[in-house]
């Protein structure tokens, strides 16, 4: 029921004409194999009569054979024609096709130009050449034009602040202290003195056990009077 109201495409003579020729084409073909079975057929009996020695009879068959040969050559040029005179429709038509679609393109840049007029063109430029010009004289009195010192100035404070930026967006580093009971290492304590070498050790044992006996003799010698 959707369908009811859709209109169907229009039948040119151009669609027509090219029904036409793709029938012939076909029924030349069928046509071709029609006389391509009797040159076959009339070429056996030429040898089925050579065989049984009759001469006369064999000679027919080959001249019926030479005469559908013939045909079917006029037959393979009728189908040459009708091929080429498809092609050539086909191309006239996309020919055709393309000259519509460059035409159609014309005219609507003919529509285009049509409604732009060459002197408001012309106005509309020389206005905003007059408002460019007095524009730039306004911001010449108010000395907004930057100099090349201030616009240094304002490079290197725009390295400063992306700068900055890219410092801020770095990742923080933790600060919370790791848990003493994962954390905490069974090490040895610290020394309180200096380590001395062994051999240090023993000379100091043989200085200080000599030096013992010298003091008890000058304490045992009697003072003078």
């Amino acid at each position: 029921m959707g369908n009811i109201f859709v209109k169907k495409p229009k039948i040119t003579d151009v669609d027509r004409a090219i029904l036409s020729l793709k029938t012939q084409r076909r029924k030349l073909g069928q046509y071709q194999q029609q006389l391509e079975t009797v040159i076959e057929a009339e070429k056996q009996a030429a040898r089925d009569l050579i065989r049984e020695k009759r001469k006369d009879r064999a000679l027919l068959a080959l001249k019926k054979k030479k005469a559908q040969e013939e045909l079917l050559k006029q037959v393979d040029t009728w189908l040459i024609n009708v091929e080429q005179q498809l092609a050539d429709i086909e191309l006239a038509s996309k020919q055709k096709a393309v000259f519509d679609s460059l035409k159609a393109g014309s005219d609507a840049i003919k529509a285009i130009q049509s409604e732009i007029n060459l002197d408001d063109v012309q106005k509309l430029m020389d206005d905003t050449e007059e408002a460019k010009a007095y524009q730039d004289e306004i911001n010449a009195i108010l000395g907004e034009k930057l100099s090349a010192e201030d616009e240094e100035e304002i490079l290197a404070e725009f390295e400063n602040l992306e700068t900055q930026m890219a410092i801020q967006d770095m990742p923080t580093v933790p600060v919370t202290a790791p848990s003493e009971e994962h954390e905490k290492l069974d090490l040895p304590d610290v020394p309180t003195k200096a380590p001395v070498a062994p051999n240090v050790i023993a000379d100091d044992a043989a200085l200080a056990s000599a030096k013992v006996p010298i003091k008890k003799k000058v304490m045992e010698e009697p003072l003078p009077a």
